[in-house]
């Protein structure tokens, strides 16, 4: 035997393993390249190159199988094949003059109209202006789509125009965030998103589209191949690189989808919880119930709900969108003293309600009183429990449908009337007491009780109020009564000033025939004025109470007392009707030398705003003792 037998064949065999490695790792990055060029799926699956469609249109059809009415704007680029296929399919298209004003209108119509609310804006500083508006969907609980334009994929991280890392802005935000990759994969991204949107605790959703994926196949190929035209080697594998990177995005682009709503999925209490709640109540002499914004998601009617409670005969605290849920005049709906009703009460019912700065982390609830927590987030459902608060039952689940089914359970049950009559006879005595403040002058200026009161009495039935503000709002809160469910909108537990024009757009949008007020605090105002040139463009006449005071008075109320300076809290009395009937809308002054029109030039707005106008008020208000003591942190 050759003695060096043995160590060539050891070569041989490292030769043949390091081939064998190099062959499988060249056929795993071949895998790679392949899947992410989808070389594979483009075998089974046409492209068809001669298509004049887009991916606007799929957009635009899911849309509209989702019964989407509305998608609000600003313009760009990178989204208008959305845009223009949106409007072929009868969505209304509807500009602003702020990306932040697209969301707060697609918030609103969310909540008046039960269904996603949706937005569409521009890649870069189009979708960085929704940030503050998206994060105050997400605390409202407001079923959202902001869809985002996008640099095209092969430019992402190149320097090409307003391009940034979106989903990583929006993550935070949002309950799911995706960029699509492909036409075909547009349909179902946005099917999930939407689904997602309005399941368990509903919350905004953020879906980017590239450039690339939106414009029809000669546009993305004639862009893509004018930038590069080399017949060298690397030309030509450039080439087959970008034309298996395009087929792949329009391979199955046009194949039969199912565009349909996917199923929702929400939250309930079990019988057993119920009737848990039953035997509470049932031995209550002195329950509560308060009511949040969650009472008004679907998928319990309104009506429903209201009926529900009128027949429990509890007393209610209304809080956020529940506002109105009882109507005007209701027996049940106590608006006064709330902190002094909770330490009585042996029976509390939280139905969306949350113990955070609202009911002061829970130290408002009584230790001796039961608590029945309804939420359907279970982190909002026991926030501060067992530091300030201990519920004695929490249920995740829909606080409107644990209501009806309590109702259900409890036929035959009255609650003790002389617990509601103490109550609402200490309403009567503070809202005599609020009357008698509004008639007292101020030092300058109108009272603003007293503009808030006459406001209150000549509101209709079909009223929808909007609130934007800090001080002047939170006293209306207190005196304008809305006039039913769902005619209360504020911005929900962030407290974002700047809500005001985006809101009474989509309000006015769903609920045409309503008389849409804006509560404007002359600060807040300074957000969304120019939205009166969108009122005007589409015709969507609202009326503006501005209470004009030429201060940040929620701020100043305590800054002044507490470290002696006004810095900062400072505005003027400034022309707002002025600025109003610069953008085509109509504009009136109200102030102590016309005080006795004030009924009249309200009457008057009213009439203007049936016409088809829309409205100004700037109302000048002078200094009251109302809020003293209230906080603004």
């Amino acid at each position: 035997m050759n003695p060096d037998m043995p160590a060539a064949t050891s070569a041989l065999g490292g030769s043949s393993t390091w081939v064998l490695a190099l062959l499988g790792s060249l056929t795993v990055t071949l895998l790679g390249v392949a899947h992410k060029l989808g070389l594979i799926y483009q075998l089974w699956h046409q492209v068809d190159t001669k298509s004049t469609r887009h991916g606007g249109e799929t957009v635009a059809e899911v849309l509209k199988a989702h019964g989407v009415r509305f998608v609000f704007t600003l313009p760009g680029g990178h989204i208008s094949p959305i845009l223009v296929a949106c409007e072929k399919l009868g969505i209304r298209i509807v500009d602003t003059r702020h990306e932040a004003t697209t969301v707060f209108a697609a918030d609103a119509v969310a909540r008046l109209s039960g269904t996603v609310g949706v937005a569409a804006v521009t890649a870069g500083p189009g979708v960085t202006n929704t940030v503050t508006a998206m994060k105050n969907a997400q605390m409202a609980e407001s079923p959202v789509l902001l869809i985002g334009g996008a640099a095209a994929m092969l430019q992402k991280g190149r320097g090409a125009l307003q391009d940034i890392d979106q989903l990583s802005l929006f993550k935070p935000l949002c309950k799911f965030c995706a960029s699509v990759k492909s036409v075909r994969e547009i349909a179902p991204v946005l099917r999930k998103a939407i689904a997602i949107a309005q399941c368990d605790t509903p919350g905004p959703v953020f879906v980017e589209f590239p450039l690339d994926i939106l414009y029809p196949y000669h546009l993305v190929e004639r862009e893509m191949f004018k930038k590069f035209s080399s017949k060298s080697l690397l030309g030509m594998i450039v080439n087959w690189y970008l034309r298996s990177y395009i087929g792949n995005l329009f391979a199955g682009a046009w194949e039969m989808q199912d565009f349909s709503p996917l199923p929702v999925n929400l939250p309930k209490a079990s019988k057993g919880q119920v009737q848990q709640c039953v035997e509470l109540i049932s031995r209550a002499k002195k329950p509560v119930i308060l009511l949040g914004s969650q009472v008004t998601l679907p998928p319990t009617p309104v009506k429903i709900l209201r009926d529900a409670l009128e027949e429990l005969g509890i007393p209610c605290f209304l809080g956020g969108m529940a506002r109105g849920m009882l109507g005007k005049n209701s027996p049940l709906h106590i608006r006064q003293n709330r902190r002094d009703a909770l330490k009585e009460a042996d029976v509390v019912i939280l139905a969306g309600t949350v113990c955070d700065f609202r009911l002061s982390y829970g130290a408002v609830l009584s230790k001796r009183s039961k608590i029945i927590a309804v939420n359907r987030n279970q982190e909002q459902l026991l926030k501060n429990a067992n530091v300030l608060w201990k519920p004695t039952v929490a249920i995740q689940g829909d606080a409107g449908c644990f209501l009806v089914c309590l109702c259900q359970a409890l036929k035959g049950y009255s609650c003790p009337q002389d617990w509601v009559t103490s109550l609402k006879e200490v309403d009567r005595i503070k809202e005599k007491a609020n009357r008698e403040k509004a008639e007292k002058p101020t030092d300058q200026h109108l009272n603003p009780l007293k503009l808030l009161h006459h406001l209150d009495s000549l509101l209709p039935e079909d009223s929808l109020l909007i609130a934007d503000g800090g001080d002047f709002v939170a006293s209306a809160a207190y005196i304008v009564r809305p006039r039913g469910p769902l005619t209360w909108l504020d911005p929900g537990a962030f407290g974002t000033l700047g809500v005001g024009g985006g809101f009474a757009l989509g309000a006015k949008l769903c609920r045409p025939d309503s008389e849409v007020w804006i509560i404007y605090g002359d600060g807040s105002l300074g957000f969304s004025i120019m939205e009166f040139d969108t009122f005007v463009r589409h015709k969507t006449p609202v009326i503006a109470l501005v209470g004009n005071d030429a201060c940040w008075s929620q701020i100043s109320r305590e800054q002044v007392p507490m470290l002696g300076s006004n810095v900062a809290c400072g505005l003027d009395y400034l022309d707002y009707h002025v600025v109003a009937k610069g953008l085509g809308g109509k504009g009136f002054l109200l102030n102590r030398e016309n005080e006795d029109q004030m009924e009249e030039l309200i009457r008057t707005a009213q009439s203007e705003c049936r016409q088809g106008h829309p409205v100004l008020l700037n109302v000048l208000i002078g200094k009251t003792d109302f809020r003293e003591g209230s906080i603004s942190v």
